[in-house]
């Protein structure tokens, strides 16, 4: 007799590589992704770094993207200034008792965001109070505003320069997209700003 779970493992897998099948044939995430590259490049060039946030699985995504960059990618070349604002206890711990949850990360961004830096927000709602906050105010600051979230109207994205919108509604696939177009950026960085090693 057939273990139905197995039949529920398959119906995931198969989602999964739907929702993947579905992005890579999506030209304007394909054109989100190019753009938002181009953007971490030139901020990178300019002796800027990038600041990253989210909440639950987007601040794993966040702390995932910084360590891509601040470390390697696909081949050993200099670090790239990068910092996930998810990781500080001490930090997070002050600025929520002080001022409340929904300012953590935009005390930070106000902190440590300079003109021409990248701050990319993730959110797969489109609606955590803490990631607009912090999008408002790295606009205020003339830090560029990059979203990652899902499709349709949210409303972190009038606050967004660029917008990495996953083709999904459903928060496991809308991460998956995400970490896997965020995998396709740095490796447009890392090839933009250095030279791969030959093969």
């Amino acid at each position: 007799m057939a273990d139905p779970r197995e039949d529920a493992i398959s119906a995931h897998f198969r989602k999964s590589v739907d929702a993947l099948q579905l992005a890579a044939a999506d030209r304007a995430l394909a054109f989100a992704i190019m753009s938002i590259a181009g953007a971490i490049g030139k901020a990178f060039r300019n002796g800027r770094k990038v600041l990253l946030a989210g909440n639950g699985g987007s601040a794993a995504d966040a702390q995932h993207i910084a360590a891509e960059f601040l470390s390697r990618f696909a081949f050993d070349r200099n670090p790239l200034p990068a910092i996930a604002l998810t990781t500080d206890t001490s930090v997070l711990t002050a600025i929520g008792n002080d001022y409340g949850y929904d300012q953590v990360f935009e005390r930070q961004v106000r902190g440590l965001g300079v003109k021409g830096d990248v701050f990319i927000g993730i959110s797969t709602s489109g609606r955590s109070p803490n990631v607009i906050a912090a999008l408002k105010t790295a606009r205020d600051i003339g830090v560029i505003t990059i979203g990652m979230t899902g499709s349709g109207e949210r409303p972190m994205n009038v606050l967004c320069d660029l917008v990495l919108a996953a083709p999904s509604t459903e928060t496991a696939l809308i991460q998956q997209v995400h970490i896997t177009a965020a995998h396709a950026i740095c490796g447009l960085v890392e090839r933009d700003l250095f030279r791969a090693p030959a093969t």
